[in-house]
């Protein structure tokens, strides 16, 4: 009895470490999935970091290439528009010096881009294509004859003002022609590349190749404006500048404001008589106040008119000058030459209206010196 009571005893103690063991075990175990195994989680953990590596880094590809893509070929667009041509003109013989007047700085340009650029300052580029050819043609042909007969070799070749030919650097154009620079300046380039190393000449040395905007129909000889005759700046016809924008202008002055410019006294304007005669151009040659007479180019620069074909009316204790052209109208007309283009002459039948005996060159063939540079 004593021994069947010390076995139940043992049970019991064993019955209870059993419990005990069981639920120390239940307690401490973690949180397991009941439909995946421990090595199945696992694996599905590496696929998905995995997963996300790719996102971080390959998304983000996929996204900038195609934009980078787009970026480039928008790139390419712009540059074919203007550089492409611009390597089309072939590499240009030598370079231009060029005195900048508001920097004081001298730039050297290649000569095809200078061109380039003196016609984009110089025409409007909405002209003819054939207009902004004989303009190109112009251009050239000044600065190749400036460097021909320049003086003094220490001195920059050119300005960029109106007293040699307009030049904007392309930052200037830019700013300028605002967002149609890239349609403007290829068409332009265009018409330059046409022309590439083509000089007017006459008995084989470049011309004096002479230009202005708007003719009062007609071109002016050069000894009636300035002091040399020149064979072929002479007075030719040009009825088309008539219907455009600069072919008519008024300036109104008292004889107080005209005496200043003049620096001159006048008679009261009760008394004051004016006699003028004209040139083959139809411009003023000679005006005659009182007993005094001026030039008709006089006139013209003393007192800011557009042209020196000019009509004068007295009203009103005023002078009104009527002027009709707009430049010194010696050689092209440039509203004549895009007229002309629009009638449909080409570029050569341009530039032999306006410039009479003259013929189509090229710089390395009359002017190898400087090509040799």
């Amino acid at each position: 009895m004593r021994k069947d009571n010390i076995i139940q005893k043992i049970r019991k103690k064993r019955k209870k470490r059993q419990s005990q063991s069981l639920q120390l075990l239940q307690k401490n175990r973690k949180p397991v999935s009941l439909n995946k195994s421990p090595a199945s989680w696992k694996a599905s953990t590496i696929l998905f970091v995995s997963c996300l590596v790719t996102v971080i880094l390959v998304v983000p590809t996929l996204i900038v290439v195609p934009f980078m893509s787009s970026s480039g070929e928008q790139k390419e667009s712009v540059e074919k528009s203007g550089e492409d041509v611009e390597i089309a003109m072939g590499d240009s013989p030598f370079a231009v010096e060029v005195m900048r007047a508001n920097s004081e700085q001298v730039e050297k340009v290649p000569l095809e881009t200078y061109v380039s650029r003196v016609v984009a300052s110089e025409t409007p580029a909405e002209f003819e294509m054939e207009a902004l050819k004989a303009q190109s043609l112009a251009a050239r042909t000044f600065i190749v004859n400036r460097l021909l007969h320049q003086d003094n070799a220490d001195k920059p070749d050119v300005t960029d003002t109106t007293s040699d030919q307009v030049y904007h650097n392309e930052q200037e154009l830019r700013k300028t022609m605002g967002s149609d620079y890239d349609e403007e300046m290829t068409k332009i380039k265009k018409a330059v590349a046409a022309t590439k190393g083509e000089i007017l000449t006459y008995k084989n040395n470049p011309i004096t190749a002479a230009y202005f905007s708007t003719s009062n129909g007609y071109t002016e000889n050069s000894e009636d404006y300035w002091k040399n005759k020149v064979p072929y700046l002479r007075s030719v016809e040009s009825p088309w500048d008539k219907n455009t924008q600069k072919f008519m202008d008024q300036k109104i002055l008292t004889v107080k404001e005209m005496e200043d410019s003049l620096g001159s006294e006048l008679p009261p304007l009760e008394q004051l008589s004016m006699e003028i005669t004209r040139t083959d151009g139809k411009r003023v040659d000679q005006l005659k106040i009182g007993e005094k007479s001026y030039s008709g180019r006089k006139i013209r620069e003393e007192l800011g008119l557009k042209s020196s074909d000019f009509s004068i009316e007295k009203k009103n204790d005023h002078l009104i000058f009527t002027t009709k052209g707009f430049g010194h109208g010696i050689g092209m007309s440039q509203f004549g030459a895009n007229g002309m283009a629009k009638e449909g002459k080409t570029y050569k039948e341009i530039v032999k209206h306006y410039y009479q005996g003259v013929e189509i060159s090229t710089v390395s063939d009359t002017a190898p010196k400087l090509v040799a540079k």
